[in-house]
């Protein structure tokens, strides 16, 4: 997976939508104590510093060398590198060791990840009771550009996809969550949130370029520029008459946040 993201890491650090600042004091809220937080992929950094502003500490991780680069630094925030070998108890040692984090966000990068392995990471490391996971996403539905994004773009790039990233496409609703709801969505029914973000049509185009399903298509020989440039002519055209002048998009975000499930008392 880290090859998707490396030889972009700089464009993708300036072309990335941000966080909603309310989104971390809604998570936040949610967790017992505020001493230590896990970033996992965390790219750039942007959920990392955005987690520092609620959390004493903050330990990112990511597997692209590359991604860690181009982070943003942060007093607060620590970015490790995490090969794919590390094993389960690797993992748990460098976020902190057992029952140690008060809360973990993924963000937009779950679906990339051993499933399997970073859950049973989770449920590990954080606090019982108190602890909070909280994963989310966002695709091409970019409001008002979905149809000619999420439409016609996904819709021809979709056969060169690598298949993980359909669970981002669509909006995770087939994403396993074994974790207690919390109030922010369910396995199976992922919250709806908005992501507002100020853009100009040279930005919106620089993110649908940085994206892994183009990626993942120009390495596989799609015509690329071609679906590209038809799909931007068709963006520009509704854009208006100032390309460079910034404006609204709601990027239209998907989240769901748990708590470990409470394991039944032996008798």
């Amino acid at each position: 997976m880290a090859g998707l993201y490396e030889k972009q890491s700089e464009t993708y650090a300036k072309k990335r939508p941000r966080y909603p600042k309310e989104w971390f004091y809604r998570l936040a809220g949610l967790t017992a104590g505020h001493h230590r937080a896990w970033d996992a992929g965390c790219g750039s950094g942007q959920a990392a510093v955005s987690m520092a502003e609620h959390y004493d500490s903050v330990v990112a991780t990511d597997v692209s060398e590359g991604q860690l680069r181009h982070a943003i630094a942060h007093p607060r925030v620590r970015y490790f590198h995490t090969p794919e070998h590390l094993s389960e108890d690797d993992l748990v040692a460098l976020v902190g060791g057992e029952g140690s984090l008060d809360f973990v966000v993924v963000a937009t990068s779950i679906h990339w990840f051993d499933i399997p392995l970073f859950y049973a990471v989770a449920n590990r490391a954080l606090k019982k009771p108190g602890g909070v996971l909280a994963v989310w996403g966002y695709n091409y539905d970019v409001h008002p550009f979905g149809d000619a994004l999420q439409g016609q773009l996904y819709g021809s790039l979709r056969p060169y996809m690598d298949p993980r990233a359909r669970l981002a496409m669509e909006r995770y609703r087939e994403l396993p969550f074994p974790f207690e709801p919390v109030g922010v969505g369910a396995e199976g029914a992922p919250a709806d949130v908005d992501m507002e973000v100020e853009m100009t049509l040279e930005d919106l185009a620089g993110f649908v370029m940085t994206g892994s399903v183009v990626t993942t298509a120009r390495e596989k020989g799609a015509d690329l520029e071609a679906v590209v440039r038809d799909v931007m002519k068709r963006v520009e055209k509704e854009w208006g008459d100032a390309p460079t002048v910034p404006r609204k998009l709601v990027f239209k975000a998907f989240m769901l946040a748990g708590k470990p499930k409470c394991e039944p008392i032996l008798n």
